[in-house]
């Protein structure tokens, strides 16, 4: 979703604010005895979730657009580079992949396909399962995630992590997790393992470096 996509949580004045209902008159329906009230937002809760979503929306056209002019990668590229380059010899199973992206068998497929064409990947087949692929992150595409990570992390630091103090980033990630936790039902993929090693990688900088 880019800047200039509509947002649904900027509607029209014929629409009701989230945070109050639109004729809070008791009598402004014959049987509002009998109808479950709608949880109309707060002001702090409307504040908050209007926040989210610009941020959401200007943020991640921001560091797209970053992601693209620095290193020519979309989004997806820079998604199955850096999965793969912090996956055990930088290959991984297609399904995993996939659940990680949260992209279907054949979208994912069909992406794999154009990055294998440039040379960033190849797929093989599952030395331990037969009904499996894998992908793997060739030298050439180990190279383009070593060159890309340094700009991105510069802009994912301009737009977002340099603007906030500890504590706000902190609190920030609390709050993804709990949201994440409640919106997989507990089943979120494991992040590839990304504890510091030899050289001092952590988990900004890709395995390799």
């Amino acid at each position: 979703m880019t800047p200039s996509s509509p947002d649904p949580s900027a509607t029209s004045s014929q629409t009701p604010s989230p945070d109050s209902s639109p004729d809070s008159s008791p009598d402004s329906s014959p049987d509002s005895s009998a109808d479950p009230q709608p949880r109309w937002l707060t002001g702090s809760e409307q504040r908050a979730w209007q926040a989210y979503r610009r941020m959401h929306l200007l943020l991640g056209g921001r560091i797209s657009r970053d992601l693209a002019a620095d290193s020519g990668l979309s989004d997806a590229d820079y998604d199955v580079l850096s999965h793969l380059g912090f996956s055990t010899e930088h290959r991984c199973r297609i399904s995993e992949l996939a659940d990680r992206m949260l992209w279907s068998r054949s979208r994912l497929s069909h992406h794999l396909k154009r990055m294998q064409q440039r040379g960033l990947i190849v797929r093989e087949g599952c030395a331990s399962d037969a009904r499996c692929a894998e992908v793997v992150l060739t030298d050439d595409g180990l190279r383009t995630l070593h060159e890309a990570a340094p700009p991105h992390v510069e802009s994912v630091r301009r737009g977002f992590v340099d603007l906030l103090t500890p504590e706000q980033l902190a609190a920030y990630a609390e709050i993804g997790e709990i949201v994440v936790r409640h919106l997989s039902d507990g089943k979120e993929p494991r992040p590839p393992k990304c504890a510091e090693g030899p050289g001092g990688r952590t988990a900004s900088q890709p395995e390799g470096r």
